[in-house]
């Protein structure tokens, strides 16, 4: 590990290290190596076709894949692979500045206040931690920035391409249930979505530890740029599965407010990124979020989730975080259908 530029994991949760038997390992169903698989790729670039049959068809394949799976691959999503290369590039010179200077990103990366993230602050004991560290940046300290270095600009390209992807992606969404909306393009706007510049550096540790814990996003729609390294698992049939990193490929994923919305017909899979033991894995997310007073409401009845606002369920999850040290989510927001149908499923 470098010591200088990596996060201070041992020391800070020294407690946690130090209560935790050392096989934890050897004994943990939950670490053992998942099956590899490919998530199911769609070609973007049949949107474009003059044929309409070809159109329609890709959308339903948007749409199936959100159904069955939660996350899909895409490809000729407008993102070349220098900029790709290049934002490799760039996330490695933030992430090797010395640790002390990223906890002041806001001077030397003009990024808000609070951008830079690390550890789990609130883990109790080691299966809590993620072993990794980010950079959570508002879209707004990105587009139409009035700073020119390479790393805003190279970011600015990505985030640029990916906002409008999302947008098209929410859009066939919605359609596929039946809803030609514009409730996407008027609630998920740059001053309300976000990116997560991330890196998980290598955990040469005997525990058991993940790089990022088991979590559904809480948001509409998330993008995913990662590198060849691997370590992102989802559940499919109740199994952790590794997806196998495809250099050409974003990775779409849906968060829980299209579950919400969709009437639990589109899925916010449990997802994680599992540790390396050598090598460092970095990777970019992009995510579709709304305003915090956006009300969510199921698009069909009889409806299995109440309605409630962003904000509300922001708590929500924060309040379960802190007391709990782990996410409950769309489960707290069931109506008594929703959970009789649950039950009985």
């Amino acid at each position: 590990m470098d010591s200088v530029s990596d996060p201070p994991f041992h020391e800070a949760y020294k407690i946690l290290f130090d209560r935790t038997p050392e096989n934890i390992n050897g004994s943990d169903n939950d670490f053992l190596v998942a099956e590899e698989c490919q998530l199911p790729v769609i070609d973007l670039s049949r949107l474009e076709e003059s044929d309409e049959s070809v159109r329609e068809e890709c959308k339903s394949h948007i749409a199936r894949a959100s159904r069955d799976w939660g996350f899909f691959q895409v490809v000729n999503h407008g993102i070349s692979s220098d900029i790709f290369s290049r934002l490799r590039c760039e996330q490695e010179k933030v992430f090797r500045q010395p640790f002390e200077k990223k906890m002041k990103e806001d001077k030397f990366l003009n990024f808000s206040a609070g951008s830079y993230r690390w550890g789990t602050p609130t883990a109790t004991c080691i299966r809590q931690l993620s072993w990794s560290e980010a950079f959570h940046i508002p879209l707004t300290d990105i587009l139409g920035s009035s700073r020119s270095n390479s790393l805003s600009s190279t970011i600015e390209q990505f985030a640029t391409t990916v906002s409008s992807l999302a947008q098209t992606l929410a859009d066939i969404l919605a359609e596929k249930m039946g809803h030609k909306s514009t409730f996407f393009k008027e609630n998920c706007l740059a001053n309300t979505c976000y990116l997560r510049l991330n890196r998980y550096p290598p955990c040469p540790t005997a525990f058991g530890i993940h790089g990022l814990m088991p979590h559904t996003d809480s948001d509409f729609l998330t993008i995913l740029y990662q590198d060849q390294v691997g370590g992102l698992q989802l559940v499919k049939d109740t199994k952790w599965i590794a997806v196998k990193p495809n250099p050409d490929a974003l990775i779409i994923n849906i968060g829980d407010l299209f579950q919400a919305w969709s009437n639990g017909v589109y899925k916010s899979v449990e997802h994680r990124v599992m540790t390396n033991p050598k090598l460092e894995r970095f990777s970019m997310a992009y995510f579709l979020c709304p305003s915090n007073d956006t009300v969510i409401e199921s698009c069909r009845e009889p409806s299995i989730y109440r309605k409630f606002s962003f904000r509300e369920y922001r708590k929500q999850v924060r309040d379960d975080v802190q007391k709990l040290g782990t996410k409950i989510g769309l489960p707290r927001f069931l109506t008594h259908e929703g959970s009789s149908n649950i039950a009985s499923a």
